[in-house]
């Protein structure tokens, strides 16, 4: 071990869409978590990882804080409370645009997650997302003024994932959480996620981005096989095959599209992804298959690797 390593684990925490994986992305370099407009895009905690010389951070990306309507919505809340344990420090991320009125009272979802903290006693950052839609700039002045008498912040921080404004400042903060430790990844590393998760988030993402509002959140991508073979021409392909799992025989039929047309788009959006990511050629084949209210069953739950 380095006697100069230092390393601090840090929660993200928020509300459904206020841009958690986006900053998680933007912080680290690299994508660990797919991103749409949909809420409850991410179901799961993901670590990203950034380490600069002696210093290493591992962010806890978390689920959504929102009120569950079925087995799989209370695992993530779940997935959100676990992600307060065994963390150094936090960062509470806030939407600095809303789609409603704030009208001086913060949302009740933020409420419980700033009790969560006190209970915790996490030292935390507040990061104000979002702040390139704002036009009038002082506005950002009435959001700190509404947060800070409700926490005793360590630093807030108005920011914005999309443009990069304010990210290095964010990472500067986050490195005085660090502590003497042994790293718990390699320097090279930037997420625990695994390949074959990585390949089955980036299918669900496009089609999180392509589909109907009722439809993103049942479903599930499940990898079938996954291995690199020589194509034609010598060149190494990553062979990616995937089932699509929806609740509903009408799902089923919006998702394949007519003539096949939105899944082979969803195909090809997926192949280009993980081409980009993995650096080679991919061949993505798509299957769509129905399990019915598959998110209150446990069993399936379990299977499907979402507990």
């Amino acid at each position: 071990m380095d006697n100069n390593q230092k390393s601090a684990f840090i929660a993200v925490l928020g509300r459904a869409n206020v841009g958690k994986s986006s900053i998680t992305n933007a912080v680290i370099g690299h994508k660990v978590a797919i991103v749409s407009d949909k809420p409850q895009t991410t179901r799961t905690r993901i670590m990203g990882v950034l380490t600069r010389y002696e210093n290493q951070l591992v962010f806890v990306d978390t689920p959504g804080f929102h009120r569950p309507h079925n087995l799989l919505g209370e695992q993530m809340i779940k997935a959100v409370g676990n992600g307060m344990n065994d963390v150094d420090a936090a960062v509470l991320v806030v939407d600095a645009a809303p789609k409603f009125n704030l009208q001086n009272e913060i949302p009740a979802a933020e409420q419980v997650l700033i009790e969560e903290l006190k209970k915790h006693n996490l030292k935390t950052i507040l990061a104000i997302n979002k702040i390139d839609l704002i036009k009038n700039k002082e506005e950002i002045f009435s959001i700190i003024n509404l947060y800070k008498d409700a926490y005793d912040f360590e630093a807030v921080i108005p920011l914005s994932a999309k443009t990069n404004d304010g990210i290095d400042i964010l990472v500067s903060e986050c490195m005085k959480f660090t502590l003497p430790s042994p790293h718990f990844f390699s320097c090279d590393d930037f997420t625990d996620q695994p390949d074959k998760t990585m390949v089955e988030e980036i299918i669900r993402e496009k089609l999180l981005r392509s589909l109907q509002k009722e439809i993103p959140h049942g479903i599930a991508v499940i990898l079938e096989r996954f291995f690199e073979r020589d194509g034609a021409d010598g060149e190494p392909i990553l062979n990616i095959e995937a089932t699509i799992y929806c609740e509903k025989d009408s799902h089923k039929g919006i998702i394949i599209g007519k003539n096949g047309t939105m899944l082979k788009s969803v195909g090809i959006k997926a192949r280009n992804e993980i081409e980009k990511f993995f650096n080679i050629k991919a061949s993505v084949k798509l299957w769509v298959k129905v399990k019915e209210d598959w998110r209150n069953r446990q069993g399936i739950i379990h299977s499907f690797g979402l507990d």
